[in-house]
């Protein structure tokens, strides 16, 4: 969810990190045929190595290239980690979703026909990307996809149940919201689940 967000608002960070990953992976496979044929120098060396001008050359340009490949990686590693803080910024978003989409695999437990996929949750989640209010502040614009997405999913889900389900759904949503964010009582909660039922007599008072 955290890659689907950042691709479609901020495009150019998504592209950049995949060009590093192809690029690291291009270096690491270059790293390692230069491991091979220093090797392959270092057996097929005769007598002296040092009496060998062709693999004296060959190690000199395998070790120049080495040290080229692996500055460029300390520059990418750098970049990504310029490009991941950046990122950092779009997870709220990301979370929150992904604790919508939980609630809502939740209701097959109320009524196993409530079946709902991760591509139909995930195209609801890139249509709320792409109609949302845009802003130029990170933070308001993340509040404005969160707002537009929980409301946009609540109306989607609600057309597939029963009437006598919806407030259900509308309790989950909030409880599953307020126990990602650490908000809920797990003791009134569980005292709302249970009612008064007396789960240990130990602690019951005596009778008079």
């Amino acid at each position: 969810l955290l890659g689907i967000v950042v691709a479609k608002e901020r495009p150019d960070l998504e592209e950049e990190k995949n060009n590093l990953v192809i690029e690291g992976n291009a270096n690491r496979k270059q790293l390692k045929e230069i491991e091979d044929r220093i090797l392959e120098t270092l057996g097929s060396a005769g007598g002296s190595i040092l009496e060998d001008a062709t693999a004296i050359k060959i190690l000199d340009d395998a070790k120049k290239l080495s040290n080229e490949i692996e500055a460029k990686q300390k520059v990418a590693a750098e970049t990504e980690q310029k490009i991941d803080e950046a990122r950092e910024g779009y997870r709220p978003v990301a979370y929150r979703t992904s604790l919508l989409f939980f609630c809502i695999s939740d209701l097959a437990a109320v009524d196993p026909m409530y079946q709902y996929s991760l591509n139909w949750f995930i195209e609801l989640f890139v249509r709320s990307i792409n109609d949302s209010d845009p802003d130029s502040q990170l933070e308001k614009r993340m509040a404005n996809l969160n707002e537009y997405f929980q409301f946009f999913l609540y109306n989607n889900v609600c057309r597939s149940l029963f009437e006598k389900d919806k407030l259900i759904f509308s309790l989950l949503l909030c409880v599953k919201l307020m126990e990602g964010y650490g908000r809920l009582n797990h003791a009134e909660w569980k005292w709302l689940i249970v009612g008064g039922i007396l789960l240990d007599a130990s602690t019951a008072p005596k009778n008079p």
